[in-house]
């Protein structure tokens, strides 16, 4: 299986098939939304999108990065996510990078969002969908962020069907730039659990699959068998 690991910047054309990485925190936080219960997450456009649809369905959830802000009901934390019950709720979703990596590939055939909390559900998915070759977006700073690349990197060793030991792609991520900065508590709308719980390896059985409805940009869980 060929791989291609690029930045949100470098991508020039829609590729078959997408993961779209992001560890810090966004899809760690969809993860833990589907995992409290959530049917579907709509990933949005803006924030004005997100208000918007917040206020044609007023029963949705809207969550963002960054400090609480009128009209929203939640941050883009995992540890602030995980005690609310979400059962049967819809979650409108807007980040900084996450959701805008899901919709700069929405035209792809095979959507899949990641990051290390669905790693093995995601890699095996990858095993029986991904045909000759998947590109892997590398959603923070560019295609720079160590912590998406390692967990990129590892879903792709994981999905080429070898043994990998995952120890030092979460020590990589456990050094990057962005989880020191949700440590110091440089990043608005953060918990202290958040760095360890979005280090977390394959805490859920699930793969997060996107796709195209009305419009909108919907992210549901996939549940893989076990190989």
């Amino acid at each position: 299986m060929q791989t291609r690991f690029l930045g949100i910047p470098e991508l020039a054309e829609v590729p078959p098939v997408a993961v779209v990485v992001d560890v810090m925190r966004a899809f760690t936080v969809a993860a833990w939304a589907f995992a409290q219960g959530a049917e579907k997450i709509v990933l949005a456009e803006s924030l004005d999108e997100a208000l918007a649809l917040k206020a044609r369905h007023p029963d949705w959830v809207a969550l963002k990065d960054g400090a609480p802000a009128p009209g929203f009901d939640a941050v883009n934390s995992p540890a602030l996510l995980r005690s609310v019950d979400l059962a049967g709720r819809t979650v409108v979703q807007k980040t900084t990078a996450g959701t805008v990596g899901a919709l700069a590939v929405k035209e792809a055939s095979l959507v899949l969002c990641a990051a290390f909390v669905v790693a093995e559900a995601t890699a095996r998915l990858l095993r029986t969908r991904a045909g000759d070759g998947v590109t892997f977006v590398v959603t923070g700073e560019d295609g720079r962020a160590d912590e998406d690349l390692a967990c990129a990197q590892y879903i792709a060793r994981r999905a080429a069907g070898g043994g990998t030991d995952a120890a030092e792609y979460l020590r990589r991520a456990g050094a990057s730039r962005a989880a020191s900065e949700l440590a110091r508590g440089v990043r608005q709308g953060a918990h202290p659990d958040d760095v360890a719980l979005c280090l977390e390896l394959d805490r859920f059985p699930f793969a997060m699959v996107a796709t195209s409805e009305d419009s909108l940009m919907i992210l549901r869980p996939y549940a893989v068998p076990p190989t």
